[in-house]
């Protein structure tokens, strides 16, 4: 397409509308703080209720296991809370691409265990360097989601069935590849130290200062353009509001990431586990193409609705295509972290619960089944509310099940709150 359609209105966080923030008002800018809360209590009334669930959720589950437990809130712990939720965060954030569409991917997480397989042996039995290693399972994670983008575009199969088809049957790949009951070790100390080493203390400090600099910078220009365009705006309250609480969380956890944390006094661990940059340079990365591109505007816009899209002039195939693509090479990603944690790939890798756990991610931090509603930031809100139940109750010495009754139970919620919230936007016009 050489021009840039119009594309129609999309959903409350979709499009434009996601970059003003979530206390922006409909139609019209806020004038004063109070202006501001009062339009975003109207929003949650007409059912766009965003993140809000996710953020209640999480701080209700920290006040319990917190209370429950004396271990929950030690350095150590926070930290493999954060490296458990990388996986889950990074799977999340492709599903959401899918999601945005009212699509849904049952393969993401085998894919990823096929791609992680694909680099683990590169470098075992080939001894390719790390980079070539990863480089060609994200590689196989796009080439798997260009096959079911396809399949599902072109041929117009659901794309639950198609999705169910490769989650058998790539299985039976990594099967083939591994050999039944074998498992291939993943000693490289690059792709290992992802979750076993930490960022430099310094070079922490200096990446959370930098970063806290940049969202306050940015934020200030963009509420500066839009008030010299007179576009719609938040108050100048809302935006150091907004970039209070981003400083106080990077710095905090920064802070807190960079004491010592080790049970061992002859052996320091201190600074922030390598996952966590990966995750924040990846959320920073689709947040940009999902709320700064036309890409962005346009996958909003197909998943609002798909007939109005194409007759904007949007590519409606080729944007299936591409979502399918960015969910199985996140896959690829999440795999990688994911036998850096375990340390190897086997024929169980990305099988079980990953997928589920992943999905309950995205849908618990926000984004809709129904599709044209959602962001990246979605994913790793809910990527850490799923891995807090889990380190919680394992903390707590629970049995088994009851994680699985409790996951299932926080997902059932999210889905309700996704539904009820979707027929009051309808009832109210948004």
């Amino acid at each position: 397409m050489s021009t840039t359609p119009t594309t129609p209105r999309t959903s409350p966080e979709g499009g434009d509308k996601m970059a003003t923030g979530d206390f922006a008002g409909d139609n019209r800018s806020a004038a004063t703080l109070r202006d501001s809360v009062g339009d975003y209590v109207g929003r949650l009334r007409g059912g766009d209720m965003g993140s809000l669930p996710a953020i209640l959720g999480l701080v209700v589950l920290l006040v319990v296991f917190g209370l429950a437990s004396d271990e929950f809130f030690s350095l150590l712990n926070m930290a493999n809370l954060a490296v458990q939720a990388g996986p889950i965060c990074l799977l999340a954030m492709g599903l959401v691409f899918v999601l945005l569409l009212g699509e849904i991917d049952l393969s993401a997480g085998v894919a990823g265990g096929v791609a992680a397989t694909v680099a683990a042996q590169f470098i075992v039995d080939r001894g390719l360097p790390w980079y070539v290693a990863v480089l060609a399972a994200i590689a196989v994670g796009a080439l798997i989601g260009l096959i079911i983008g396809e399949l599902v575009s072109r041929l117009g199969i659901p794309s639950f069935v198609v999705t169910l088809a490769f989650f058998l049957g790539l299985q039976g790949v990594i099967l083939y590849m591994i050999g039944e009951g074998g498992s291939v070790r993943v000693a490289d100390p690059v792709i290992r130290g992802l979750t076993i080493e930490n960022v430099p203390v310094a070079a922490g400090w200096v990446a959370a200062v930098l970063l806290t600099l940049a969202f306050a910078a940015g934020s200030l220009l963009r509420q500066r353009r839009q008030v010299a365009n007179n576009l719609q705006h938040d108050p100048m309250s809302v935006v150091l509001i907004k970039i209070s609480v981003v400083a106080v969380v990077i710095l905090g956890l920064t802070a807190m990431l960079n004491i010592n944390r080790s049970l061992n006094p002859v052996f320091p661990i201190a600074g922030i586990p390598y996952v966590i940059p990966v995750v924040v340079v990846l959320l920073i990365l689709w947040t940009f193409v999902l709320n700064r591109t036309a890409f962005g505007r346009h996958l909003y816009a197909v998943g609002g609705n798909a007939e109005a899209a194409r007759r904007a002039g949007i590519n409606v195939l080729r944007m299936r295509v591409y979502a399918f693509v960015i969910c199985s090479s996140m896959a690829a990603i999440s795999g990688i972290v994911q036998s850096s944690y375990t340390g190897k790939v086997s024929t169980a890798s990305g099988g079980g619960n990953v997928l589920l756990y992943a999905v309950g991610a995205a849908v618990i931090g926000g984004t809709s089944l129904f599709g044209g509603k959602g962001r990246a930031l979605d994913a790793v809100l809910g990527g850490i509310v799923i891995a807090t139940i889990a380190n919680g109750l394992g903390l707590l010495n629970q049995a088994s099940f009851i994680n699985y009754l409790v996951t299932g139970g926080v997902l059932l919620l999210a889905a309700s709150v996704d539904a009820i919230s979707r027929r009051r936007r309808s009832a109210a016009g948004i």
